[in-house]
């Protein structure tokens, strides 16, 4: 089962591009093969929504995390590999065709495989592989694969000296005819294991912590110290939801780090439904159906539809999600911003108070209008947050530290008046000296 979500979803958290050139993928992404960087993309595209497949994939990755195992092979051992298996195959159905080689291709795919095949069987006898539960099942497979009968000849094979002509070609007929099948298979579990022990490095680098899955249902989200992990010198929060505190009114002002934390823990929670190590001193968390964002919502001038038409249909496919019974983790940054303040106001208290009503379902609703803020402190499953501002005479400085309540700061008109915009308009530029 995977975790629902959509592109502007991706868009928003910086999966795949953002606007300071680098993604959250790129900064997991430290594979040694192709194959493993696709895996890799594969995983970010289709995070899951089962528990135990999630603490599986965790558990794995923090083994190898503890054992500190760097990857057994050489990245070009790929580059024949699968330039000999693959290249000019047609593998659409399952059988691929043997693509022509020249002799001495032949021959350097027939060592890379019989290398890799020895290397395997190597990795999967070391004795921290064999007592690393967690990644028994995949063990298993990939040793069973490299120690079937049809291969006992590359195992004994000495990688020293040359095999003859005879032994090449029969080697050949074996690798890319009769077994290619199975050669492909242990590839994509040595792409996996890429995949596990990249991340499980940079969560050693950067002292990521593991999440813990929780029944879906429970409505529970505990994060402790998280923060975004592209910040070099980030600020972390924490925060508790659950059933009973389902939804977060965060205010704040501008710059004071709102659309940063919304995608601090965003990310957090998208990654841990992957399985993968997050940014944050501890976290468990309740498995979810989906996750939606909505933090640089654009207009849509291809079909005429304003910015704030587009809140409205993101607001509805939130809704109709709900509708059928779907356990979300919900993100608004200053919903209803594309309208005048009366009807963002009355549109705010109304959405989020009805979102207050889904207590399986997380969410949290930033918005400038603290007036709304003061009337949702009738419904109980609100809890209320704000970024403050401090002032240094005339200068606004930011802590990025959650504070509890509604802010009351209205600095905008400082911020105005120090860049001299009045009286700039009044008076024109003044000239250089």
């Amino acid at each position: 089962m995977n975790l629902t979500t959509d592109s502007q979803t991706i868009a928003d958290l910086g999966l795949f591009s953002s606007s300071s050139g680098s993604s959250i993928y790129e900064l997991y992404n430290r594979t040694h093969t192709r194959g493993g960087e696709a895996v890799l993309k594969e995983l970010f595209l289709n995070p899951l929504s089962d528990k135990e497949q999630i603490n599986r994939r965790s558990s794995i990755i923090k083994a190898f995390a503890e054992a500190k195992l760097q990857f057994p092979f050489e990245g070009a051992l790929f580059d024949m590999t699968e330039k000999y298996l693959m290249e000019g195959a047609d593998i659409s159905n399952g059988s691929p065709q043997r693509p022509l080689l020249g002799e001495k291709e032949i021959l350097q795919g027939v060592t890379a495989v019989i290398e890799l095949i020895q290397g395997v069987r190597g990795f999967t006898n070391q004795p921290e592989i064999m007592a690393m539960n967690p990644f028994q099942n995949e063990r298993e497979k990939m040793k069973a694969l490299v120690e079937d009968p049809v291969f006992l000849p590359a195992l004994q094979q000495s990688l020293k000296s040359r095999p003859s002509y005879s032994a090449i070609a029969a080697y050949d007929t074996l690798f890319r005819e009769q077994q290619s099948g199975k050669l492909i298979a242990l590839l994509k579990h040595i792409y996996y294991l890429d995949v596990y022990l990249s991340i499980a490095q940079l969560a050693t680098e950067r002292n990521f912590v593991f999440p813990k899955a929780l029944e879906k249902g429970s409505s529970l989200l505990k994060l402790v110290d998280v923060y975004h992990p592209e910040l070099e010198k980030p600020v972390a929060n924490s925060i508790q939801m659950d059933g009973a505190n389902n939804v977060i009114f965060l205010t704040g002002a501008n710059m004071a780090g709102k659309s940063t934390f919304l995608r601090s823990v965003s990310t957090a929670i998208y990654l841990a439904h992957i399985g993968f190590p997050v940014a944050a001193s501890s976290m468990e968390f309740s498995v979810l159906d989906g996750i939606f964002t909505t933090i640089n919502l654009p207009d849509n001038l291809g079909i005429g539809a304003s910015h704030f038409y587009n809140e409205v249909l993101r607001v509805k496919k939130v809704a109709t999600a709900l509708s059928q019974g779907k356990t979300l983790f919900v993100v608004f940054d200053e919903l209803f911003r594309g309208t005048n303040v009366k009807d963002a106001e009355e549109g705010t208290i109304a959405v989020t108070g009805a979102f207050s009503g889904k207590n399986s379902s997380l969410f949290i609703i930033s918005s400038h209008i603290v007036e709304a803020g003061e009337i949702l402190k009738r419904y109980p499953s609100i809890g209320f947050k704000y970024l403050p501002t401090k002032m240094n005479g005339h200068i606004p400085e930011y802590t990025y530290q959650l504070e509890q309540g509604i802010t009351d700061d209205r600095h905008g008109m400082i911020i105005i008046r120090n860049e001299s915009i009045l009286e700039i308009l009044k008076n024109g530029r003044k000239k250089r000296e």
